[in-house]
């Protein structure tokens, strides 16, 4: 078929905006595709390289390998997403990369104003707000004025940002967590925009600068996690440059069953595909069983995407979809033209299955009530098998690693308002849940179980049972709707009752914002050395993330996370033990107080109307009295304020930073670690103690020990974040046996000290460093500093087992060079130290994707010799590493406007 001839599948189409161009993929069979039973992602990714074959390089092409799927998995593809989507962890540094990027083209004698947005941005304030306050009234207010206390500084800066970036719009704090405003408020699904004068229909399509974007994939909007950098080059102008994915088709049958929640089929989904090595594929969901699910349990799937290792986790249009697009109050018009753009250009499921890579099918009646941990999303445990479980836990453990109390509690300031006392000091013991948070988009966007929670809630103290006084228990919503709902449902009180106060919309518990436990406690955990536990209705439960001290961490549904706040134990057998006793004497059960499904359905239909969103969204960008308070500075160029803590002008176009992709000499390890290194182990975000190189670094500046704060606050500030580099608490560096945390040996001499120190000293000694890992390194969040910390720590390249997906693309766009070892060869099977100095050669010569370098590490034990994979996985980042990161290349490549 001529290239040409894409022409001959553009037709029009009615908008809401006047008569739209649109191309319909369904036409490529009439000129030679057989595209009736492609995936519907694939779909989507074709319809994006066609509408953009006549203004991007290689689009042209990419359509037609799309349209041969899937013989043209792997081949590259360009994808210019709609629209961008952040928040404000990941948004500020990227509005500081971007600042310094002005201050760059302003030196070089260009006009700042050429680095600018062009697609719409929407940046979601949620990831600051700390429950410090809890189990009050005021816990709300209290935390949300701490949260601008805390970060104004950063917020002025997105004020800045707002009124100098083109289409960039700002939620304040307070409005919701992004992924949750993204599915209620901001996906259009289809979407309308003008391109050289012409009106284009198309479905909506996204990146965020946060992993768990892929919760829109519920409505079938297809987007998904990329770094802060990457997204600062689609933002700036520039495609996402992919390879074209395989699709594991997800088909799900029957129905779930009484008492487990779509939760618990997460659950079970993520365990299922973590087995299937799912990582860098898109997963798409259908079946009868499919049509069974509603948008919000959709989402929930959707959201885990990054859990299970997939890329995308997408849900075709059907019903459903539009159903709740006019739940959630879309224009009538908008809806109407979903519908029929899905139904007429083959976006709309049908009865025919498509064709996938390979298919697994999930029955949903075999779907059981679960929760996962202690450590990772995909640690599943059947209810019934916990107590079991949590019994060998604890005979594993080692006390030896919990911190001291007065060491991680400073940042978070006194809490406001203090439970427990003398009882809950003498009950705590192995697996005592020290924390109860219904929190995380993953769950508060589904109305089944947040209104179970409150059934539940109501039943419990009915039937007079309380939280247990060492917990420490919180609710925070995703969105303002929630606490709408319940309130008109009349269960935000019971849940009130139980302690479960509202403390703020935003991502709390979930990313690490957990904020103090109570002295006491901390005290009691830290002197017994106990195993605490956190439940939490979230999404991850890595090593060291939600607090300092505790040790093990379980995702569950929200109705769950009250129920093992009655009980105040992980090990509590809700089968056999009864959670109290009523007044004549009778044991309570957890079946006894248990919400009928029936009856939350009941409830969701009463209390949830459309008016809800649309009240609420109507100003969700308008901010409270503080926000408009702040001071906003205006002009195209950001005036850097001398001596701030928070916001530094980044050294990424400074002289002499730029390094291309040159030969690795004389290197040695900084760190040599095992599997699941995760971008939390790299770059974390949570609480910086006193006596780490940020807090000392903090307080040689003036910074008092209670205004620290945390890592994912001074993001905004590289001399924090270099400092932060792998100074997880929870660190197993082998270069240290037996020490946990950011520590490592100085080479060759071998004394310990921290990973920033021993950089700070290799750097001196020009010495090149290298990281070595197993397998899934760089799990997790999509934090770019996981590659910045390193890069500035002095690493050049990063050799393991094997990446994850966002984690390895951060690094190239860094210009850290990630090495795979060959399939079968590990630091372990080629009986390497880590003690050993390192020479890699081949990087220089590398003309094309995925080529071998040589390794060669030379140790007291003689000289091992080995061929590693350079990940780096098209001709676009080769050009990322030539140019030393993908910030100069944009820089250098900007158009004059």
């Amino acid at each position: 078929m001529p290239l040409e001839n894409l022409e001959q599948i553009c037709e029009t189409i009615d908008t809401p905006s006047g008569k739209a161009r649109a191309f319909n993929v369904t036409k490529l069979h009439d000129i030679g595709y057989d595209v009736g039973r492609l995936p519907f992602s694939i779909r989507v990714l074709i319809e994006n390289a066609a509408r953009h074959s006549g203004s991007v390089p290689g689009a042209l092409e990419a359509a037609h390998d799309l349209a041969k799927w899937p013989t043209s998995v792997g081949n590259e593809t360009p994808f210019m997403p709609y629209r961008v989507l952040l928040q404000d962890y990941t948004g500020v540094p990227l509005i500081v990369d971007l600042a310094g990027m002005r201050d760059a083209a302003k030196r070089a004698g260009s006009d700042p104003a050429r680095v600018n947005s062009t697609v719409p941005v929407d940046l979601v304030i949620d990831h600051s707000v700390q429950v410090d306050a809890w189990g009050d009234p005021m816990a709300f207010s209290v935390n949300l004025e701490k949260e601008y206390e805390r970060n104004s500084e950063r917020y002025s800066l997105l004020k800045w940002a707002q009124a100098s970036f083109r289409g960039l719009r700002v939620f304040p704090p307070g409005k919701g967590i992004c992924h949750q405003v993204n599915l209620e408020y901001l996906s259009r699904v289809v979407a309308t925009s003008e391109s050289g004068g012409t009106l284009y229909a198309f479905p909506d399509t996204l990146v965020g600068t946060d992993s768990h974007t892929t919760m829109v994939n519920g409505l079938g909007c297809l987007g998904w996690g990329v770094g802060g950098i990457e997204a600062e080059a689609v933002m700036l102008g520039q495609p996402y440059h992919m390879p074209i994915p395989r699709v594991l088709g997800v088909k799900f049958t029957g129905s779930l069953r009484e008492g487990v929640t779509p939760t618990d089929l997460v659950l079970a989904v993520t365990e299922r595909l973590r087995e299937k090595n799912v990582v860098g594929s898109f997963v798409e969901y259908f079946g009868e069983g499919y049509g069974e699910l509603s948008v919000p349990d959709r989402a929930t799937i959707g959201n885990m995407s990054p859990e299970y290792g997939a890329t995308a986790g997408f849900c075709p249009v059907d019903s459903s979809t539009i159903k709740y697009l006019v739940a959630t109050s879309r224009p009538r018009e908008d809806v109407d033209l979903v519908e029929r753009y899905a139904k007429r250009f083959g976006f709309f499921i049908g009865d025919e299955e498509p064709r996938y890579s390979e298919v697994l099918t999930i029955d949903l009646d075999g779907v059981e009530s679960s929760i996962a941990g202690p450590r990772n999303p995909e640690e599943r445990h059947t209810l019934q098998s916990v107590p079991t479980f949590s019994r060998t836990l604890f005979a594993q453990h080692t006390p030896a690693g919990v911190p001291a109390a007065e060491t991680v509690a400073n940042a978070h300031g006194s809490a406001l308002i203090l439970q427990g006392g003398g009882e809950a000091r003498g009950a705590l013991s192995d697996g005592s849940v020290v924390i109860a948070a219904i929190t995380s988009c993953t769950n508060t966007s589904n109305p089944t179980v947040m209104i179970g929670a409150g059934l539940l809630a109501r039943n419990a103290s009915a039937a007079g049972l309380r939280v247990k006084p060492w917990v420490k228990p919180s609710l925070a919503p995703g969105s303002r709707v929630v606490t709408d709902y319940l309130q008109n449902s009349g269960l935000l009180p019971r849940l009130d009752g139980l302690g479960f106060r509202l403390v703020g919309y935003g991502c709390t518990t979930c990313i690490g914002n957990s904020g103090p436990l109570s002295p006491e406690i901390e005290a009691t955990i830290s002197a017994g050395k106990v195993y605490a536990v956190a439940v939490l209705s979230g999404n991850r439960n890595f090593d060291g993330r939600i607090h300092p001290l505790v040790r093990g961490a379980f995702l569950m549904s929200p109705m769950l996370v009250v129920a093992y706040a009655l009980a105040g134990r992980i090990d509590f057998d809700f089968a056999s033990a009864p959670l109290g006793t009523s007044s004549d004497g009778r044991p309570i059960f957890l079946r006894d107080i248990w919400p009928s499904l029936r009856e939350i359905k009941q409830v969701v239909e009463k209390s949830i109307s459309p008016s809800l969103y649309a009240g609420r969204y109507s100003d969700a960008m308008k901010g409270d009295e503080n926000w408009e308070s702040l001071p906003s500075k205006l002009g195209d160029v950001y005036a850097w304020e001398k001596g701030s803590t928070y916001i530094r002008r980044p050294p990424w176009f400074d002289a002499g930073y730029v390094v291309g992709a040159t030969d690795i000499v004389g290197a040695r390890a900084l760190a040599v670690l095992g599997d699941k290194v995760t971008t939390d182990h790299i770059s974390p975000a949570g609480t910086i103690p006193v006596d780490s190189p940020a807090g000392k670094y903090l307080t040689g500046r003036g910074v008092d020990l209670l205004h620290l704060s945390t890592y994912g606050s001074r993001r905004g500030n590289d001399e924090v974040m270099t400092r932060g580099g792998f100074a997880n608490i929870r660190l197993r560096n082998s270069l240290v046996e037996g020490k946990e945390g950011g520590f490592t040996a100085h080479l060759p001499d071998g004394e310990v000290m921290t990973i920033y120190d021993a950089a700070v000293r290799y750097a001196a000694e020009k010495v090149p460093l290298v990281v070595l890992a197993g397998k899934q390194y760089g799990a997790g969040s999509s934090r770019d500093w996981a590659a910045k910390a390193p890069k500035l720590l002095g690493v050049r390249a990063v050799i393991v087992e094997d990446f994850e997906r966002i984690h390895r693309s951060n690094l190239v766009s860094m210009g850290v060079i990630p090495l795979q070892f060959r399939e079968g060869e590990s630091v372990r099977s080629l009986g390497l130290t880590g003690r050993e100095s390192f020479d890699i050669s081949g990087i220089k010569r590398m003309t094309a994707p995925r080529q071998n370098v040589h390794v060669t590490a030379k140790g007291e034990r003689g000289e091992v010799s080995f061929q590693a994979v350079c990940r780096v996985d098209n001709q676009t980042e080769l050009g990322y590493v030539r140019d030393g990161g993908v910030l100069p290349y944009v820089l250098s490549r900007l158009p004059d406007r």
